[in-house]
């Protein structure tokens, strides 16, 4: 056995086609990602095989050759564009005396980088074990050593034994910490839902410009940068639409091609608020030639956190290096599914901020609701949505409200006490007062 190689960035590179040759621009993503995690690329390995090696993945000629790149060019590491069984990344850091690092290891790398926030930093240390747990069985010389002679011999658990059990206990703490916040995130979410403020969600392939639009639309100052998962924690903010008022826009994680298990379910709560929005923004980089696959691979991730069936609003951006006409086109039900913009220039926008809330709020209709004193909060929150119209204050101290919603709301909002629908707001021998608003 070996000791485990420490840490370094100067990395071998190793893409592996399984049936097919690799794709230049595999290649070129997995050489972004090393580089957002701080690797300096000293090698290149490329590899086709019909199926995966059981011992090296890549074969055993391809291994010798990765070990005799990696001896050549000085490497500290060896990072593999794809996910290796536990055996095999150990094969492989015995074969080249270095750290082996796959391609779910390495985004796992980025994001305990990038996180922020508590919650982040906690989802992300549970990904982290998660993956590593499955991988200490005799990789490390100190996890084997139980040994035999006089007076060494003993009733005690090896440490292999101990780091997994530690682990475990770990993995249980963080998930309980984790349920303790979804609950308090949730709350938050049941008083947004009290007067329902539609939710707008951004999503879309890592580095598609994201957080460059969720800037243009909300005017907020978000970090942004051209590397592959820039921002990690979740932002919400509130934007205010033309005719509908206040929405909720909720810029989330880049997804990326073959996003490891354990990060997707370590996220879930995280993904949260695109699994509960009323519309999700895909953005694309419609200069991107991969941009289909792109689009493919984002719904496979959606679908895999339950918000497959979530409508969904495709946003082509950097038409600025494209040459595309700055426009919104709409699909088969009459609403808006396609536009074309540049968040970085504003071309668009105006095009795109109409789409969103003619997908949001396209079926608004005008009721009048009565609310007694002991609904009076609900008077506030509806004018933080700007959905009155009008209101008339009664001798009782109530008022009668005149409201555009969802229809689905309106009959939400009569169910609850103290609130009733009426015809009009003009009600015989009530001694009104009315208060127009603009």
């Amino acid at each position: 056995m070996f000791e485990r190689p420490g840490r370094g960035e100067r990395a071998v590179l190793v893409g592996v086609g399984i049936g097919h040759p690799v794709d230049p621009a595999d290649v070129s993503e997995f050489q972004a990602l090393a580089a957002s995690a701080g690797a300096h690329r000293v090698g290149l390995v490329l590899a086709t095989r019909p199926r995966p090696d059981p011992k090296y993945f890549v074969g055993s000629g391809k291994a010798e050759e990765i070990k005799a790149c990696a001896e050549q060019s000085g490497a500290d590491l060896v990072l593999v564009d794809q996910a290796l069984s536990p055996s095999q990344e150990r094969n492989l850091e015995k074969l080249t005396n270095r750290r082996v690092l796959d391609r779910n290891g390495l985004i796992l790398d980025i994001f305990a980088q990038r996180a922020r926030s508590f919650e982040g930093k906690l989802q992300v240390e549970l990904a982290q074990l998660t993956h590593m747990s499955t991988r200490l069985v005799r990789g490390w010389t100190h996890l084997e050593r139980q040994k035999g002679g006089i007076g060494l011999r003993g009733p005690g658990e090896t440490q292999l034994e101990t780091d997994r059990r530690l682990i475990g206990k770990r993995i249980r703490t963080l998930r309980a910490r984790l349920e303790k916040l979804a609950r308090q995130l949730d709350t938050g979410r049941r008083v947004r839902r009290e007067v329902p403020v539609p939710t707008v969600a951004l999503v879309g392939y890592t580095n598609a410009g994201k957080s460059t639009l969720f800037n243009a639309l909300t005017g907020s100052a978000t970090y942004v940068a051209n590397q592959l998962f820039a921002t990690l924690d979740p932002t919400v903010r509130r934007m205010e639409l033309e005719g509908i008022g206040e929405v909720v826009l909720a810029d989330t994680v880049g997804f990326v091609r073959e996003l490891p298990h354990e990060l997707v379910a370590a996220f879930r709560s995280t993904l949260q608020e695109a699994r509960e929005a009323d519309l999700l923004l895909h953005v694309i980089d419609a200069a991107d030639a991969m941009r289909s696959d792109r689009i493919a691979q984002v719904r496979e991730v959606l679908r895999g956190i339950g918000a497959g069936e979530v409508r969904e609003l495709l946003v082509f951006n950097k038409i600025d290096l494209t040459g595309e006409t700055p426009r919104a086109e709409d699909g088969a039900d009459a609403r808006p599914a396609l536009a074309w913009v540049s968040a970085a220039g504003g071309a668009g926008l105006d095009e795109l901020r109409e789409g969103i809330a003619r997908c949001v709020r396209p079926n608004l209709v005008k009721r009048t609701l009565r609310i007694g004193l002991a609904a009076a909060a609900l008077r506030s929150l509806l004018y933080q949505r700007n959905a009155v119209r009008r209101e008339l204050q009664r001798d009782d101290g109530g008022w009668d409200i005149d409201v555009e919603l969802e229809m689905s709301e309106i009959a939400a909002l009569t169910g609850r006490s103290g609130v009733e629908l009426v015809e009009s707001a003009a009600v015989p021998g009530d001694s009104l007062e009315e208060k127009r608003v603009a």
